[in-house]
């Protein structure tokens, strides 16, 4: 909102509060025939993690029934939940990769 001092000039509220984006978390869910070695693959191509990283989630998603691959905004969390779905399907593997806001 903007106000008029006494010599006429406009004051300008500066107030304005910006927000952060929510953040999402990409969720690797087990299942009895994917390969480790495909999500190891998929973590480090798509999601960019190290060897090392990508060993820890695929563990973690074997012994847990599921590991967090990452965190993103909306619109890269969706678009690499979609890409992993697309070569998920396209190597015949069932893998459940879901997104939940953190």
């Amino acid at each position: 909102m903007t106000q008029r001092d006494e010599e006429g000039d406009v004051a300008v509220d500066n107030t304005t509060r910006v927000q952060k984006p929510r953040l999402f978390k990409v969720i690797f869910h087990n299942d009895d025939f994917t390969t480790m070695e495909f999500v190891v693959r998929v973590l480090e191509g798509i999601f960019n993690c190290s060897p090392a990283r990508a060993a820890q989630v695929m563990l973690e998603v074997h012994k847990t029934g599921h590991g967090v691959a990452g965190v993103f905004s909306r619109e890269v969390a969706e678009t690499k939940v979609f890409l992993t779905r697309d070569c998920a399907r396209r190597e015949g593997h069932p893998l459940m990769v879901t997104m939940e806001p953190e």
